[in-house]
């Protein structure tokens, strides 16, 4: 099949992004406008962004991937994502208004110390580039597929176009062409279950029919029936979705630097809030949106023997016309540059903020040079963030649970530090990084043991986190 009308659309997707990703960012004088932006961004651009930030390639073909191989039960993690952003938006986020914060961890430095704000960052830095690193492997596969190249070859060409906005337009052009691509990979997704659903005899009845006889239409699983062992090693339970949802949520939304980073860019706490819980609304759609195209694949293709996550690549690729389905690879474009960008920005800004002003800078910071290092800081994270991509080419887990399971390593301690502050007031720095680095280490014996399933890392690493916290500050009170 000829595939040149296919490669002018994604070569020029590829090209008007990083053009319009330079003109939206505008020119920066100085480090903050480089990553808060210089002017107020409107808050429903920033939901879209969110959103956009959050979904990468993983939601484009690991969900529908997912739902093929199993059936509804991930969209019960989505209702603890709205749950959680709540709790974000009316627990944390007038935390970080308070005061004129640059990122995440600057309210950990002023209820604790910079200690505890530099260890914030550099734990946020390594989870970080192996969950985006798992990302942007993941855009790889349908490029692969397509242009039958390797792997290292197809990271290369998305990573370099998402650079290219991303060092010229800072956060401002981030945003923007986030919000664009979000409206792009949704309407590729669209796209593609209309077809998908064309080409079957009876539509969606044929879908019905498919899925019923496996139980893949089921939405709900309590997760009682097994014993309370396998409760808690199933990922997709009620309340195991629900909760670790929630607390994954809070985390992802409320502690990391590539949301809180866009929040912060709005000014308005109000506006904030709007942000974020209307971003949980739309992630609930979105996500039963690429749900039900794995049922629709399962409809389509039965049951066959390979990736998961190849699947909907697969269909795109030997199905659809010509020039859709350049519409729809470059909707998973997307996806994958609107997180990867998110990722090289708010990494370099957490290491300029977080761990170069506060020991490098001095008290006579220049702007100029700041900015200049920014820049080369910006690409130092977009260097290391090929390289993780490069480490994940051989997995055979899907990767949607490998890049959730990383995050959920780390996520448990950050934000059990950030209730440590708001909770415990009494908590000094000394106790909130014990309690920090228990969190982590409980979390390497859970993972390696293997003891839960990953929905439930998060909450057990705020609590271990907030217990010895709670302890070690009523033993500094006694002393």
């Amino acid at each position: 099949m000829n595939r040149t009308i296919d490669y002018a659309i994604i070569a020029a997707y590829l090209l008007g992004v990083a053009i319009f990703g330079i003109l939206s960012g505008g020119k920066q004088k100085s480090v903050k406008d480089y990553f808060l932006g210089a002017s107020t961004i409107p808050w429903w651009i920033v939901c879209f962004a969110i959103v956009a930030a959050e979904t990468s390639t993983l939601t484009f073909i690991s969900i529908p991937g997912l739902a093929y191989v199993t059936n509804l039960n991930f969209l019960q993690v989505t209702i603890g994502y709205l749950i959680g952003r709540i709790l974000v938006a009316f627990f944390l986020l007038p935390q970080y208004f308070k005061g004129d914060l640059s990122t995440a961890y600057s309210y950990l430095e002023n209820r604790f110390g910079v200690k505890t704000r530099s260890f914030a960052s550099i734990v946020f830095l390594f989870t970080r580039t192996a969950a985006d690193g798992v990302r942007l492997f993941a855009t790889a596969i349908p490029l692969k597929l397509m242009l039958n190249i390797d792997y290292p070859l197809a990271i290369l060409i998305v990573a370099v176009f998402t650079f290219i906005y991303t060092f010229t337009g800072g956060i401002k052009g981030v945003i923007w062409v986030d919000a664009l691509q979000m409206c792009i990979y949704i309407g590729g997704a669209l796209i593609a279950g209309y077809f998908l659903l064309d080409l079957l005899p009876s539509g969606w009845n044929a879908v019905v029919a498919a899925a019923q006889p496996d139980n893949k239409m089921n939405l709900i699983n309590l997760g009682f029936d097994k014993g309370i062992g396998e409760f808690f090693k199933n990922p997709y339970t009620l309340f195991g979705g629900i909760i670790g949802g929630a607390f994954l949520s809070m985390a992802s939304h409320g502690t990391d630097q590539l949301i809180v980073q866009r929040l912060l860019v709005i000014k308005d706490l109000n506006k904030a809030k709007k942000a974020i819980i209307t971003s949980g609304v739309i992630v609930i759609f979105q996500f039963a949106i690429f749900l039900i195209i794995g049922l629709a694949l399962f409809a389509y293709y039965g049951k066959m023997d390979m990736r998961s996550d190849e699947i909907f690549p697969k269909f795109i690729l030997d199905q659809l016309p010509v020039g859709i389905t350049g519409i729809i690879i470059a909707g998973l474009f997307a996806a994958a540059m609107s997180t990867l960008a998110g990722s090289i920005s708010s990494m370099a800004s957490s290491t300029m903020m977080d761990l170069y002003k506060p020991y490098f800078s001095g008290k006579n910071f220049d702007e100029a040079k700041a900015l200049k290092r920014s820049r080369y800081v910006t690409i130092f994270w977009a260097l290391v963030l090929i390289g993780s991509a490069f480490f994940f080419m051989n997995t055979s887990q899907a990767v949607v649970e490998i890049a959730l399971s990383i995050s959920s390593f780390t996520y448990g301690g950050l934000l059990g530090t950030f209730l440590l502050g708001i909770l415990v007031k009494k908590a000094t720095q000394e106790d909130a990084l014990a309690g920090f680095t228990s969190g982590i280490f409980v979390m390497i014996a859970v993972i390696s043991l293997k003891l839960v399933a990953w929905t439930w890392f998060t909450i057990i690493g705020v609590l271990t986190t907030l217990i010895i916290g709670f302890i070690l500050s009523k033993l500094s009170a006694r002393k």
